[in-house]
């Protein structure tokens, strides 16, 4: 069980125009991922290093965004103004993580703009959306071409601030010896409001970048 991505919900410019303004902040080029046929939405991807990636996602006119929970988390995070929606972690088994929290992971994919095609399921949207400090779980069917594969930066995710409770957090997860870090740290504060991801810092060549 590791960090596998963040993901940012688009402002009101819009899914090219927020992930333009970010890739200005942290040196990195914004790749097209694609559309998620099943979620109805899509997303522009940042490779980072240490199999990270940054996710930004914007809701379709679709009906799959109204009755999909992550169409309607992202709806919701970008006409509250976009930002960031959440973290996610990978895990290797899903299945273990469905009989803990006693739910059902979904299946979701998206076809690269190359033709490939990427399968995952997912699990926790729903959580998230109810207490979005906690992070949401994913487990990819290859990770060849999971998003971060030939990622050509340094940039990394050094920190994540999120407003909330680390033991709450820490139960959501399970077993501490089960999460690995990656390097990344954590910085909990006391939430004034909604508990969430508040912000995250990038480690780049021009210094740390906080969003």
């Amino acid at each position: 069980m590791r960090v596998d991505h963040v993901s940012y919900a688009a402002e009101a410019g819009g899914l090219k125009a927020t992930a333009a303004r970010l890739s200005e902040l942290i040196g990195v080029a914004p790749v097209d991922g694609g559309v998620h046929p099943r979620f109805g939405t899509r997303n522009v991807i940042f490779p980072l290093a240490k199999d990270h990636y940054l996710e930004v996602v914007e809701v379709l006119d679709h009906p799959a965004s109204d009755k999909a929970p992550f169409g309607q988390a992202v709806r919701a995070a970008s006409e509250a103004g976009g930002g960031w929606l959440g973290w996610v972690v990978a895990v290797d088994d899903i299945h273990s993580v469905e009989e803990r929290l006693g739910r059902e992971s979904v299946p979701g994919n998206r076809h690269r703009p190359d033709g490939t095609e990427l399968k995952w399921r997912q699990l926790g949207i729903k959580g998230l959306m109810a207490d979005p400090q906690v992070p949401y779980f994913i487990a990819w069917d290859d990770m060849t071409v999971h998003p971060s594969a030939g990622a050509d930066t340094a940039v990394s995710i050094d920190n994540l601030q999120i407003a909330g409770d680390p033991k709450r957090v820490r139960e959501w997860l399970g077993p501490e010896d089960t999460f690995d870090k990656g390097g990344i740290d954590f910085t909990f504060v006391a939430p004034h409001g909604t508990p969430g991801l508040l912000s995250v810092t990038f480690d780049t060549p021009a210094g740390k970048v906080t969003i």
